[in-house]
């Protein structure tokens, strides 16, 4: 039996994207850019396992917004934001299964350049996304960010969320999801990544004492 993309190789494993069987080659040139991998294939993890880290090289340094500076601190104050934000991007996910890596870093490329407009210049203009499934993203973390702010309100009395700060935990979301995705365009690591966070049946509401070390600095 031949592969069922090249259909010239000898078929050698069960491909669970087009429920066939395909050849090694085409498995390892086609994954996540062809196919559509479940993030449950054997292969695809077995790749994830040996995958190096993309090197710098790879990517736009306009992409990573390194004008904007993350500092350690901001991290460690900051964290139940962007433990917040990151489940926000988990539960988007989760609602829309279409959605890939480079949907969630788009969504949140967009809000990252509208919020640095509106740091800059004080004007609020929301960068346009490219699909309703990036919207509906980027709709779920202007609702924790909202959340996060009424929180606020609700136990000190005041907010002290400011724009900049939203900004810098968006930079910092972008740059995670840059560096967990494998960069092909039906990459879904990191998302996998954000799932393995927070669990499907997990609260929506994570305390202080389990806001630990689950985010990982890129």
């Amino acid at each position: 039996m031949s592969c069922a993309i090249c259909e010239i190789r000898k078929e050698k494993r069960f491909c669970p994207a087009i429920h066939g069987r395909i050849c090694p080659q085409c498995c390892g040139e086609q994954r996540e850019v062809m196919l559509d991998c479940p993030s449950d294939c054997p292969y695809l993890q077995q790749a994830r396992e040996h995958e190096k880290p993309r090197s710098a090289d790879e990517f736009d340094a306009a992409s990573l917004f390194l004008q904007v500076e993350i500092s350690d601190q901001f991290t460690y104050e900051r964290e139940h934001l962007l433990m917040g934000l990151s489940y926000a991007l988990a539960k988007a996910a989760r609602a829309d299964r279409s959605l890939n890596d480079r949907d969630l870093i788009a969504a949140l490329s967009a809000m990252c350049t509208s919020y640095e407009r509106l740091v800059n210049s004080g004007l609020h203009y929301e960068q346009p996304l490219t699909s309703a499934a990036q919207h509906s993203a980027a709709a779920q973390v202007e609702e924790m960010v909202k959340q996060y702010r009424e929180a606020e309100q609700k136990q000190l009395g005041y907010s002290n969320l400011r724009d900049g700060d939203v900004l810098k935990a968006l930079v910092f979301l972008v740059r995670l999801g840059h560096g967990r995705s494998s960069g092909r365009p039906k990459s879904r690591a990191f998302i996998d990544f954000l799932f393995a966070q927070f669990p499907e049946k997990e609260s929506a509401v994570v305390g202080p004492q389990e806001a630990g070390s689950r985010i990982i600095v890129p």
